[in-house]
C-alpha cells in the first residue's frame, strides 16, 4: 500500500505563526504516516508550472520561531476570491479544474489551506470542485468567524504596544499629539487590544464612527488638566461619522480589495488644526506582519497545524480548524466565511476602555 500524501499551502497576507502551523502539520502528518508536499506561493503553486517541495521533519525543524512562511504566499494572482467586506467572487472553472488535476496527478489525499476569509473562500470552491480540503484560519485582524482567536493576532498587538511604549516618551517630551495607524480594514480588534494594552488615550475603530470635534475637545481637556500629550490609535478602516474610509490613491488596479491608508495622516492634520497642538502620525503597516511570532502564536499555530491533520484523519473535509474555549476543534468552512467577526460597539472590552477614560470619538 502506497503512503498517503497530503498537500499544504499558505495563502493571502503573511503573518507571524505561519511556520509554526507548517511545523505542526508536517510533524503530526509524519507521525501518522503521511507524506507532505508543500506548494509554493499559495494556490498559485497548484497551477502550471506546478511548484512544490517535499516537507519532512528535517525541513521544518526549528522554523516555529521564524516569521513569514518558508513556502511563500500571495494575495494576488488567479485565485483572488475576495473583493470587499463580505463580498466574494467565483474562481474561473478552468482554474479550479487545473488545480484539481494537479491534486489528482500528485495522488493527494487532502489539501491543507492556511489563509484568511478570502483564501478560505477559495478553498471552499476547491472542495466543491472535488478537492478534499481542510482550512486553517489566518488573519492578524482576528476577524474570522467561528474561531475565538487566530495566530498572528497576538504578535500584531505586541508590535502596536511596543510602538506605543516608544511613542509615549517622545510625545510627552514635546507635548505632542501622536497618531498611530494600525491594520484593521473592517474590524478594529488590533487597534482596540493594542490601544488598551499600550495606554492609548483615544482609540478609533471601524465599528464606531468618530467625530473630529469630539477628539479635539478631548485633547484640549487633557491639556487643561495637566496632560499635554495625547496618544491616538486609529485602525486603517476607521472613518468619521460623516465621511468615507480612506484609501490610497494612484495604486495599481489589481484584483482584490482596495488598499486602505491615509486615515492616520487625516486625523493628525485635522486635530492639529482644531487644537493648535503639534501633531504627528506614524503608520505601522507591515511592521505588524513581520518579525518573529510571540510564544502564544507559536503555540496556537502549532495546535492549529496538528488540528488540521486530525480533521484529515477524521475525514472532515470542507472543515476549518477552530479554537473555542481553549480547545481545538473544527467547523464547516462555509460557516466560517459567512461573515467577518467585528468588535461589538457595546461589548465588554469597549466598555472597559471607556471606564478607564479612553475616548472613541463618538
Amino acid at each position: 500500500m502506497h503512503q498517503k500524501r497530503i498537500g499544504v499551502l499558505t495563502s493571502g497576507g503573511d503573518c507571524p505563526g505561519l511556520n509554526a502551523v507548517l511545523h505542526g502539520v508536517v510533524s503530526a502528518a509524519t507521525t501518522r504516516g503521511f507524506e507532505v508536499l508543500g506548494f509554493f506561493d499559495g494556490y498559485e503553486g497548484l497551477l502550471n508550472p506546478v511548484r512544490y517541495q517535499r516537507l519532512d521533519a528535517v525541513s521544518v525543524a526549528h522554523i516555529s520561531h521564524l516569521g513569514g512562511t518558508i513556502l511563500g504566499t500571495t494575495n494576488r494572482g488567479r485565485f483572488v476570491a475576495k473583493v470587499g467586506a463580505g463580498k466574494k467572487s467565483l474562481i474561473p472553472r478552468e482554474i479550479l479544474q487545473q488545480a484539481r488535476e494537479t491534486y489528482l496527478g500528485l495522488g493527494l489525499h487532502a489539501l491543507v489551506c492556511i489563509g484568511g476569509d478570502g483564501s478560505l473562500s477559495t478553498s471552499l470552491q476547491l472542495q466543491q470542485a472535488g478537492v478534499n480540503v481542510v482550512g486553517v484560519p489566518k488573519t492578524i485582524d482576528n476577524d474570522i468567524l467561528a474561531t475565538a482567536s487566530t495566530f498572528g493576532f497576538d504578535s500584531a498587538i505586541s508590535c502596536v504596544v511596543d510602538s506605543l511604549d516608544r511613542l509615549h516618551t517622545t510625545a510627552r517630551s514635546h507635548k505632542r499629539i501622536m497618531v498611530v495607524e494600525t491594520m484593521g480594514r473592517h474590524a478594529g480588534w488590533i487597534a482596540l487590544h493594542g490601544g488598551l494594552a499600550g495606554a492609548a488615550d483615544v482609540i478609533l475603530i471601524p465599528e464606531i464612527p468618530f467625530h473630529f470635534s469630539r477628539i479635539a475637545d478631548f485633547a484640549k481637556e487633557r491639556t487643561s488638566s495637566g496632560l499635554p500629550s495625547t496618544m491616538i490609535v486609529v485602525a486603517e478602516g476607521a472613518h468619521p461619522a460623516k465621511g468615507r474610509i480612506s484609501t490610497l490613491k494612484n495604486t495599481p488596479q489589481v484584483p482584490g480589495e482596495v488598499r486602505l491608508g491615509g486615515i492616520g495622516d487625516s486625523v493628525a492634520r485635522e486635530i492639529e488644526k482644531r487644537t493648535g497642538q503639534e501633531s504627528r502620525h506614524v503608520v505601522l503597516g507591515h511592521l505588524q506582519r513581520g518579525g518573529n511570532p510571540t510564544a502564544l502564536d507559536r503555540i496556537l499555530g502549532t495546535r492549529f497545524g496538528v488540528g488540521a491533520v486530525e480533521l484529515i484523519t477524521k475525514k472532515k473535509f470542507g472543515h476549518m480548524v477552530s479554537y473555542q474555549n481553549y480547545e481545538i476543534g473544527g467547523v464547516p468552512i462555509a460557516q466560517a466565511v459567512a461573515r467577518i467577526r467585528t468588535v461589538p460597539p457595546k461589548g465588554q472590552l469597549v466598555q472597559t476602555a471607556r471606564e478607564i477614560g479612553i475616548c472613541f470619538g463618538d
